[in-house]
């Protein structure tokens, strides 16, 4: 019986560990997509009228250009 104990608590563990590594691998991801999204946010307020006009980009859009450039185009 102890030895069933013993593997159930190293199941516990080892699933526990790899949920807290999956969550913080997630939240690695989710930083790093942040930091793309506020770049490019950046970058484009940045450009004059006429750079935006010149790439085709109204002020309006942005938002939604830096959101893609992070998360991609169907989220």
């Amino acid at each position: 019986m102890a030895v069933i104990a013993q593997a159930q608590n190293a199941a516990v563990e080892t699933g526990l560990r790899g949920r807290l590594l999956n969550a913080i691998q997630r939240m690695q991801e989710n930083r790093a997509r942040r930091a793309v999204y506020r770049q490019t946010l950046r970058e484009l307020n940045a450009l004059t009228a006429r750079d935006l006009d010149d790439l085709g980009i109204n002020r309006s859009m942005i938002t939604r250009l830096a959101h893609e450039a992070a998360y991609g185009e169907g989220k």
